[in-house]
């Protein structure tokens, strides 16, 4: 299934669109079916998640054509972002490939929904763009073991990891620059787990800026896989329901191009993944 959040004159609702077909359902909030938001659905279990979905399957047809898209969850518990997970990547960054995953977080008010601006700020005009894998936890768990790891996942959803790199780069750590207020692009929706090969493995995976392709290749690619990433993080960190890993992004970054490429106001950059979806955000200075 594929599940969007959205605004629908002034209130927020979401809808559930069944595998094999173009026909959304949903429930706006206050309405008697309406089962809570996706964030407390996807926060609660997997259980509550897809049972709430195919109740939503039997609400009216939704147009997404005529409502404001909101970010697919726009309270994860946490956002843990993955650097560097492309062999490719690293070495077009400069460094050398690590054998443990390089980590930061994103905090939700850096998140930006598909069809809204992504934002541009007056302090620096070196505005990166990141074509990324997101994955939805959907049980919580510490030190899970491999062969259960992909159990934990809820779904997938297309993220573009908008990177301030002036900021990015001025100390060690990197928080800064991948923090700006509204540069963090998600969704447009979530797509459940069942529904992409294991891992979303063998999925394609493009960046687009102007129409130009930027960025190509495939999620096989990553040094560290999904099933790593959970295993990985859950040694160390306790993953919890609601939880969003931002997966890593392969080559053709902005900042290691000559000269660089940056996104500027009025520039369109769109991300789009193999069965998954297609996130597309306008870049607009930041008011």
């Amino acid at each position: 299934m594929k599940l969007v959040q959205f605004l629908l004159d002034g209130n927020e609702g979401w809808a559930v669109c069944d595998a094999g077909s173009n026909t959304w359902h949903g429930a706006m909030q206050g309405a008697a079916a309406y089962p809570g938001s996706l964030d407390a659905l996807a926060q609660d279990s997997a259980a509550a998640f897809n049972k709430a979905a195919r109740a939503m399957l039997l609400q009216p047809a939704i147009d997404l054509t005529s409502v404001q898209f909101l970010p697919p969850l726009g309270r994860p518990r946490k956002i843990i972002c993955v650097g560097l997970n492309y062999r490719d990547h690293t070495e077009e960054s400069g460094f050398k490939q690590p054998d443990y995953p390089t980590l930061f977080s994103r905090f939700n008010t850096s998140l930006t929904a598909h069809e809204a601006p992504l934002l541009h700020t007056d302090l620096s005009d070196t505005l990166d763009y990141e074509g990324e894998l997101a994955v939805v936890i959907g049980k919580g768990g510490s030190c899970i073991a491999r062969n259960q790891a992909l159990t934990h996942v809820l779904a997938y959803s297309v993220f573009n990891d908008g990177s301030v790199r002036e900021y990015q780069f001025k100390s060690p750590q990197w928080m800064v620059g991948k923090n700006f207020d509204g540069t963090g692009g998600f969704g447009p929706w979530l797509v459940t787990a069942d529904e992409l090969p294991p891992g979303a493995r063998g999925l394609s995976i493009q960046t687009r800026l102007n129409g130009q392709t930027v960025q190509s290749a495939n999620t096989n690619d990553m040094v560290f896989d999904v099933e790593s990433l959970i295993v990985i993080l859950s040694q160390a960190i306790t993953l919890e329901a609601g939880d969003l890993i931002v997966a890593g992004t392969p080559a053709g970054i902005g900042h290691a191009r000559t000269p660089p490429l940056y996104m500027k106001p009025g520039d369109v950059c769109e991300v789009e993944i193999e069965g998954i979806g297609l996130l597309r955000n306008r870049i607009e200075r930041r008011a």
